[in-house]
């Protein structure tokens, strides 16, 4: 039967911090201080200054060991660690009691140079950078402002959530494709090869985003995969890499079109804030009506202006009126004034057409009464009062001549106070004197 302390005949019963804290005595009190070398992996500093890291065979084995250096300790490193780098430790071993896990609590770091995954990093980055792969000219600008946008990344992986989250905050508008691909394990480069090729093929979105959240350098290596990062390379679409945290870089970052810090931040490099897009939308809307309203005021002083030059219409048309009015007037005046110039020149002309007709006629009248005179001289009645007579042939032919005359001939002859009927009984001529 059991007791109140425990099982019968079983030692005293201690809780789960007691014990921890009785393991941490037993292996200071064993080991003490040690110094234990391995490489670097998911090497982070905290804002407090303290650091966290986990140290791990440079050989390849699985073992690893979780570490711990303070600020204190921390702020005496002479060299910035970074994953990949094989260090030697000087520091004590304990447990870390809220998770019941070994630690090391680092007080001083030595580096002696780097492990053999990170030697790897660098050989491949060299080559594929001399093969031009990460030359900035061939990258291409990434859509300002994309219909859709694809995401490689693992369906079960809490970047895809970040991803997602991101863009229903900022850019619902923006329908987002998945190609869901592993992104951890020996099966993961050639899910990401087919996942981005397929995107490719199938050409449905702008941009594509290369993901997954952080980790050590080992479970991130899938994205330092020669295909995976000529893939990357060759994509027709624009690729954003957003692999790890902020300090964690991968060839994949160095391949891609643009280099996000995090997946969170891919998703905001990838698609503009909608609320600022229409905030901008409405400074611009503003910023044109305000011109346009200046520019109406501009208009509308230059015809105010105008306005003032012209006058009102009323006024305007009345003057018009006033001066259609005065040359009017002006006109009738001076037609009646040429009509009277023209009257008193029509006059002057009938006098004087009056006055060179009374002349003609008299000059016709002195001129008729010379001719009347003259004519009235040559009347064959005066030469006939005067004694003579006017000899004519039985014709009324007037007789000039003797040699007209034959014998027996009847002839007439007047004279002033009568006429008479004779017959020729003989004719004797006589020559004319020269």
């Amino acid at each position: 039967m059991a007791d109140s302390t425990g099982l019968t005949g079983s030692p005293r019963a201690l809780g789960v911090a007691a014990l921890l804290l009785a393991a941490a005595d037993a292996l200071q009190a064993r080991l003490g201080a040690v110094v234990v070398r391995g490489e670097l992996s998911g090497f982070t500093r905290a804002a407090s200054g303290h650091c966290y890291f986990t140290l791990k065979d440079a050989d390849g084995a699985p073992a690893v060991l979780r570490c711990a250096m303070f600020r204190r300790a921390a702020s005496l490193l002479e060299f910035e660690p970074r994953d990949g780098q094989q260090v030697e430790l000087r520091g004590r071993i304990g447990i870390y009691e809220p998770r019941g896990e070994l630690q090391c609590v680092a007080e001083a770091m030595l580096a002696l140079g780097a492990g053999s995954l990170y030697e790897q990093f660098l050989r491949l980055k060299a080559r594929l950078e001399a093969a031009g792969l990460f030359d900035p000219t061939r990258k291409r600008a990434i859509a300002p402002y994309p219909r859709a946008v694809g995401v490689v990344s693992s369906t079960a992986g809490a970047a895809l959530h970040d991803v997602l989250t991101t863009f229903a905050r900022r850019a619902p508008h923006v329908r987002v494709v998945v190609y869901p691909s592993a992104v951890q394990g020996s099966e993961a480069p050639a899910q990401l090869v087919q996942a981005i090729a397929t995107a490719n093929a199938r050409a449905e979105v702008d941009t594509l985003l290369v993901c997954r959240g952080g980790g050590s350098i080992e479970d991130l290596w899938s994205f330092n995969d020669e295909q995976v990062v000529r893939a990357i390379a060759g994509s027709v679409l624009p690729v954003i890499c957003g692999v790890g945290h902020e300090t964690d870089i991968t060839l994949s970052d160095l391949a891609a079109d643009l280099r996000a810090p995090t997946p969170t931040a891919a998703a905001e490099l990838a698609a503009p804030r909608r609320d600022d897009e229409l905030q901008q939308l409405a400074d611009a809307a503003r910023t044109i009506d305000r011109a346009l309203q200046r520019h109406l005021q501009r208009q509308g002083q230059r015809l105010d202006i105008a306005s003032t030059r012209l006058g009102a219409p009323a006024a305007r048309v009345q003057q018009l009126n006033q001066r259609l009015i005065h040359l009017r007037e002006r006109s009738l005046l001076a037609l009646r004034q040429h009509a009277r110039l023209q009257g008193q020149g029509l006059d002057a002309q009938a006098r004087r057409l009056q006055m060179a007709v009374r002349g003609a006629g008299q000059s016709r009248d002195h001129e008729l009464l010379r001719m009347q005179q003259r004519l009235a001289a040559l009347d064959p009645r005066r030469a006939l009062q005067r004694g003579y007579a006017w000899i004519h042939d039985d014709q009324g032919r007037v007789v000039t001549s003797a040699s007209a005359l034959r014998p027996g001939q009847i002839i007439g002859a007047v004279w002033a106070d009568g006429e008479a009927t004779a017959e020729v009984r003989d004719v004797h001529r006589q020559p004319l004197a020269d």
